[in-house]
């Protein structure tokens, strides 16, 4: 019987997550405690790459953490962004948060409607002479450079955060109880290896989401017990209710 959940994901801000009805509903606990977190290079680290940010003539933001870590590396380096530099952002939500650090003004800032840098791209494109530099984590894929080289942009790719264990206290570690764990990225498996390095699954369910993170269950020799997106259950809340239905 599952009672307890870990979800790896930071506690949803609105009341109206599907989690909460999910713990009502099943009556089960859910604790939401991500397993990792992001830490922003230091300009000591971030010169290593030889990399100016006055070379370039427009940024492109694929999450907050870009935007945060770019403006806080400029903030260290003691470099004043010009007025004129451009911003292409995967989401409106994200180009709203760039007001944080600079006047919104629509001319200068582009966004793209799913989500997705493969519709980020044609704007991208439409302004082909820019010159663009792309802040990314130190875990990601040749996806992005593969579709902006497809494209001829004058683009280059630089690291500026990363992603790290969100290590456990002591306590937590004695206090890890749950029935079920749920992780979302391959990195949440391997921190809960540095922070459980004798881990043993026995009963406890596993579950992922994204067919990366299902992958790395089973190549550190674990049960995945439920995967999502699916066809029927595009999220991970749709099918934690469906798998938790069919337990009862």
């Amino acid at each position: 019987m599952i009672k307890k959940i870990l979800v790896s994901q930071p506690k949803p801000t609105s009341e109206k997550s599907p989690y909460f009805d999910i713990a009502r509903e099943f009556g089960v606990e859910l604790v939401f405690r991500p397993f990792i977190k992001v830490e922003g290079l230091t300009a000591k680290e971030f010169r290593q790459q030889k990399v100016s940010l006055l070379n370039f003539t427009a940024v492109v933001f694929t999450s907050r953490h870009a935007i945060d870590n770019f403006f806080n590396i400029a903030k260290e380096m003691r470099v004043t962004i010009p007025e004129t530099m451009k911003y292409f952002c995967v989401t409106e939500t994200i180009a709203f948060y760039i007001q944080k650090y600079v006047q919104y003004r629509k001319r200068k800032v582009f966004y793209g409607a799913s989500g997705k840098i493969t519709d980020l791209v044609p704007l991208m494109v439409k302004h082909k002479t820019e010159k663009y530099l792309v802040p990314m984590s130190d875990v990601h894929n040749s996806s992005v450079h593969d579709l902006l080289e497809s494209k001829k942009l004058d683009f280059q790719e630089c690291i500026m955060y990363r992603t790290v264990s969100d290590d456990f206290t002591p306590e937590e570690v004695e206090q890890f109880d749950y029935d079920m764990l749920i992780f979302f990225s391959p990195a949440g498996l391997t921190a809960l290896t540095k922070n459980f390095p004798n881990f043993v699954q026995g009963d406890i369910r596993i579950a992922a989401f994204g067919p990366a993170t299902a992958q790395e269950v089973t190549n550190r020799g674990l049960r995945l017990d439920l995967g999502a997106p699916s066809p029927e259950f595009p999220s991970m809340t749709g099918a934690l209710r469906n798998y938790l239905m069919n337990q009862q």
